[in-house]
């Protein structure tokens, strides 16, 4: 077995940690940086944030909330439904899917959200996250947060 294709085995976390610097600065002296020019921002009305960013190639979404539904069901295509306008507004859609974070106020209401988000996902599924967290108002029940390719 040749040796020059083994991957180094490391004992500790500072050790690998210590690796992946110096294995980034050993490749970074050819990477492109981009600059802040690169970055799209929109719909920034919110002074907080932006509800889309586009850099290199990939658009995406701050986190999306129902705000004049009240049950699971409703939230989330209400939720879904405003994913799907900002994707379009970006120039993508959700047949270009790469991620999708879900926080959910209670876990126990996946069922629920699954029902409406499998049916709006149909067969372009991204890598999926879903979490139970308290959200920021006490009325929210769902939260999703979407990447996108751009094409």
């Amino acid at each position: 077995m040749s040796h020059a294709l083994a991957r180094p085995s490391f004992t500790n976390a500072r050790a690998l940690s210590k690796h992946a610097f110096s294995t980034h600065h050993a490749r970074s002296s050819s990477t492109t940086i981009m600059s802040a020019a690169n970055i799209q921002r929109l719909k920034g009305d919110d002074p907080r944030m932006s509800q889309i960013v586009i850099h290199n190639g990939v658009c995406y979404l701050s986190g999306q909330v129902g705000l004049t539904t009240t049950t699971v069901k409703e939230q989330t295509k209400e939720t879904l439904d405003k994913c799907e306008a900002l994707l379009l507004e970006a120039g993508t859609s959700k047949e270009n899917l790469l991620t999708c974070m879900v926080w959910l106020k209670d876990i126990s209401d996946a069922p629920a959200f699954n029902s409406v988000y499998n049916a709006w996902v149909e067969g372009a599924k991204p890598t999926r996250a879903c979490v139970q967290a308290p959200l920021a108002r006490e009325s929210l029940l769902v939260e999703v947060q979407f990447t996108a390719a751009m094409p």
